[in-house]
């Protein structure tokens, strides 16, 4: 085949030099994304570094291709570029003298073919140095080679041309060959091979030729109304091994391969021989608003690369022509649409030039994939698509968007909610929480939201103390503190001192959050912080209106955890808080009571007084009532003076007996009950001021009291009667004074009264003579019920003169059975036994000549304590202590040794030893033989 060289028919000779870029696009700078869109873009966009911007400043991308290792990019210079997946050239082959329009792999990427203007097809080994170039004198414009090149020996590829036919090349042993496929239909635009399908694109439409049947299997006709080729290039792409999409000017449609056969249908010519198996069915097929210049598929959808010019409006082409270079294009978009024309996103990109450059300057090509990793909107990782957008002076690398481009989006876009919900289900690098939950704090910050920034700081901050810190200081710059102190950790981060420092003084100088800085003094460890800073900045506040029970209460705390128990104290009494009783008790502080007897009293009086009391040794009484009476206020001073003072009195009744003139009124006022029990109990007031406190307080029976401790029991006996009108307590009053004048008085002041006068007759038997009151009773005063009355007065009389008969008979048995004792007892002698006796009874003691004169000194003790002979015996006259030998002692006290008295000194009689024997023992005696007598006396023992 002879070389023919061909000028570029894109013209690209005015695009070498670079127009500046407008301000708009140097301000983006090199990364290429999407515009700003409610609904979240699908891809994010790169522009491809590298080798690439050295590499276009001098020449002019055409086209490109993709395998699995490397990149080939051709340009209207003719070189074909091998780079990695970042831009970088690996290798570069000076193929053409023109154009590059196309380029192709085969399918384990070792080969890379490249078709030009220039007439040749060009095959460079990527890992040999083998080189195949095929001249064909006409402009080559599509090239496929064999999936299976690198495998097979016969190197087979597909090309076509402006001269309209479709050759196949195979090599033989005759040596390489081209086989005509098809012709007469026009130049051939874009061809693409997979497995034994060929599809290619002619002026007419695409076919598809099956190599395994060697036949075309299917024509899908060109739409109409689509400019013409030399402007807007079809594309066709297969996606899987059936599936095979077509873009071509403003039509998208979708051929699957089937392989059972059946009559063509969809404007879908099938040939004649009835043997096929495979066949193309139209699947979809929709109008889009804007020229391809681009497809792919992507998972279930597709991505097409869409050409914008001026004179489209509201997104309906105004004419099939597309206009000439004139710098009025529009930015290049991409569109991801399903299969029925529904887009999912459309991102407009900011190439360079873009407004010089028509539809078919721009080229679409991605990375192979098998396309079934799609589900949900995200891609398994490693199988995501790359897409390559090419264009004379760029080349942009569209991927789809990860999860931490979600979070990015929905962070540029306000949603911080969500995108911290994308964080924690795990979505994205766990270092990315930090950034996004700063970016989170920062957006509720200006939206002023403090509190909701506060309750998230846990969640966002977790264990990093540095941040704490840094956040506490800003919330405390912009006076929002408080918010931020209940969430603060304490441990696991621990943070400063200052921090901890800075969050109490914050809730110190807010009045409305006092209560939350009591809570938080009493939750954090003390070892947390200083407390000296804190109670500096609180102390000046108690004197202020912005002062609260609350900050005293936090301040007392603070007080406790310093150990400044005085101050705490006086600040507990000064609050009059319930606590500061269990405060002096847990602290041991009873010697500071005596100063705050007012306050405590009046936080309450019953644990003061018991207190007050406990501690009376401390805080005397004459303390207590001094600051009672000399206190000022709207409380009752004088009932709390009568609270103490009567709890006193019950547990020491001499501990204020200086008071007890005071007591008596303070009784009568607020306890008249306990007035009587006073005054009996009572021996230092003055009776003549009770009584007349009593009589002021109309009291009654306490007067009757008072004036029988004065002696006027008249006085007394008239107030019972004519005032309380008592008969029975008259009597009983009368009985206690053992006065019979009083009787008398008695009797005459009930005499005129009828019924004093029964009750009288009832109650006076053992205390006076009925028949006494009977004759003072005038004649003619009826008395109520005198019968029964009489009846009772003289039953009782009976009954007293049968127990008084009764009583003297008991007393005189109970004389003689005494004196019969008595005279028994008399006639008992009592036996004294020897040391030898005595010796044997403490047998089991230490024996001791100290033991043995103790007890001879004891018994002769005891013997001359008993005898009247100076402890000598009357017969013989010897000492006893001379003589070991028992001794008999008599009530008449007369003392004989028993030998002396018997006359024999074994015939000692059986007497209990040191003691008398009992009636029975003496008869006993008498019966059993000799008695002993007292030879002295005329009364014998017998």
């Amino acid at each position: 085949m002879a070389q023919s060289s061909h000028s570029p028919e894109n013209g690209v000779d005015g695009d070498d030099e670079r127009e500046e870029e407008e301000e708009e696009e140097a301000e983006e700078g090199d990364q290429v994304g999407a515009d700003d869109h409610d609904e979240e873009p699908r891809l994010k966009y790169q522009r491809m570094e590298g080798s690439v911007p050295s590499l276009l400043s001098t020449d002019a991308a055409s086209s490109i291709s993709i395998s699995e290792r490397m990149i080939a990019l051709g340009t209207h210079g003719g070189v074909v570029h091998i780079l990695d997946f970042q831009g970088n050239q690996v290798k570069e082959f000076h193929a053409h003298s023109a154009t590059v329009n196309d380029l192709s792999f085969d399918s384990e990427g070792e080969y890379i073919g490249s078709c030009s203007d220039d007439g040749l097809v060009v095959i460079n080994g990527l890992f040999t140095d083998e080189c195949f170039k095929f001249v064909y004198h006409r402009p080559m414009k599509a090239l496929a080679l064999d999936p299976d090149f690198s495998r097979k020996s016969s190197r087979r590829f597909v090309t076509g041309g402006l001269a309209g036919n479709l050759l196949l090349n195979a090599k033989t042993w005759l040596g390489y060959r081209d086989k005509v496929l098809h012709y007469g239909e026009g130049p051939v635009h874009a061809v693409k091979w997979r497995t034994t399908l060929i599809a290619w694109a002619n002026d007419a439409g695409v076919k598809i030729y099956d190599m395994g049947n060697d036949q075309r299997i299917a024509f899908i006709e060109k739409p109409r109304g689509n400019p013409r080729p030399e402007l807007l290039l079809p594309h066709i792409v297969w996606q899987d091994d059936t599936l095979l999409v077509i873009g071509w000017g403003r039509s998208i449609k979708i051929a699957a391969i089937r392989t059972k056969p059946s009559q063509g249908v969809n404007g879908i010519e099938k040939t004649a021989n009835i043997s096929s198996t495979k066949y193309a069915d139209i699947v979809a097929s929709f109008q889009t608003s804007y020229f391809i210049s681009g497809i792919a598929p992507y998972g279930d959808a597709l991505v097409a690369l869409a050409y914008i010019s001026e004179e489209y409006s509201g997104g309906i082409v105004l004419s099939n022509t597309i206009p000439s270079r004139q710098g009025t294009a529009q930015r290049p978009e991409v569109h991801i649409v399903t299969w029925k024309n529904e887009e999912l996103t459309t991102d407009s990109l900011p190439v360079h030039g873009f407004e010089h450059y028509l539809a078919k300057d721009y080229g679409l090509a991605h990375a192979p994939f098998t396309g079934s990793s799609y589900a949900g909107g995200q891609w398994a990782a490693g199988d995501e698509p790359l897409y390559y957008i090419v264009c004379p002076k760029d080349v942009v690398i569209a991927r789809p968007r990860d999860a931490e481009d979600h979070i990015s989006w929905l962070l540029q876009h306000g949603f911080h909610e969500k995108a911290l919900a994308a964080v924690e289900a795990g979505q994205g690098r766990t270092k990315l929480l930090d950034e996004v939950g700063s970016r989170y704090l920062d957006h509720l910050i200006v939206e002023r939201k403090y509190a909701e920034a506060a309750s998230l700081c846990p969640k966002l901050l977790r264990g990093s103390a540095a941040a704490w810190e840094r956040w506490v200081f800003h919330f405390a710059h912009l006076r929002q503190l408080p918010s931020l102190v209940p969430y603060m950790p304490t441990a696991d981060p621990r943070l400063s001192d200052t921090a901890y420092e800075v969050a109490l003084v914050a809730l110190a100088n807010n009045p409305s959050s006092h209560k939350d800085l009591l809570s938080t003094v009493k939750s954090w460890p003390p070892e947390l912080y200083s407390v000296l800073p804190v109670i500096s900045a609180i102390e000046p506040q108690l004197n202020t209106p912005s002062t609260t029970e609350l900050l005293k209460e936090a301040l007392v705390e603070l007080y406790v955890i310093n150990k400044q128990y005085e101050k705490a104290f006086a600040l507990y009494a000064d609050m009059m808080n319930p606590e500061v009783f269990d405060f002096i008790e847990n602290h041991s502080l009873h010697d500071l009571i005596q100063g705050k007897v007012v306050q405590l009293m009046m936080v309450d009086s019953k644990k003061a007084v018991s207190m007050l009391i406990k501690h009376r040794d401390v805080v005397f009484a004459s303390e207590v009532v001094s600051q009672l009476l000399s206190s000022s206020g709207k409380y009752d001073k004088k009932y709390l003076l009568h609270l103490y003072l009567h709890s006193l009195f019950e547990v020491d009744m001499n501990a204020g007996k200086e008071f007890h003139d005071s007591q008596v009124e303070l009784y009568a006022d607020y306890e008249p009950k306990m007035l009587l029990p006073f005054l009996h109990s009572s021996q230092h007031y003055k009776l003549d001021k009770a009584y007349e406190i009593c009589v002021k307080k109309d009291l009654q029976r306490e007067q009757v009291f008072i004036l029988g401790r004065m002696g006027n029991t008249r006085k007394a006996l008239s107030v019972i009667i004519n005032k309380l009108e008592d008969i029975k307590e008259a009597i009983e009053f009368v009985s206690m004074q053992h006065d019979d004048e009083l009787w008398d008085v008695l009797i005459n002041q009930c005499r005129h009264k009828p019924e004093m006068i029964g009750v009288l007759l009832e109650h006076t038997v053992g205390n006076l003579d009925p028949l006494y009151i009977v004759r003072m009773v005038p004649n003619g005063l009826r008395i109520p019920r005198l019968r029964d009355r009489l009846v009772k007065i003289i039953t009782d009389y009976r009954t007293e003169t049968s127990l008084r008969h009764g009583c003297n008979d008991i007393l005189k048995a109970d004389c003689v059975n005494l004196l019969v004792k008595y005279y028994k007892e008399a006639r008992h002698a009592v036996y004294l036994g020897s040391m030898e006796e005595e010796e044997l009874e403490k047998r089991g003691q230490r024996a001791g000549s100290q033991t043995t004169e103790r007890a001879a000194a004891a018994r002769n003790t005891e013997t001359k304590s008993r005898t009247k002979g100076g402890g000598r015996c009357c017969l013989c006259f010897d000492p006893f202590s001379i003589q070991d030998v028992p001794i008999v002692v008599f009530f008449c006290c007369h003392a004989y040794h028993v030998p002396c008295l018997t006359g024999s000194t074994d015939a000692g009689p059986p007497l209990g030893r040191s003691g008398s024997r009992g009636p029975d023992e003496d008869d006993g005696a008498r019966e059993g033989g000799s008695r002993l007598r007292c030879v002295l006396c005329t009364t014998a023992a017998g």
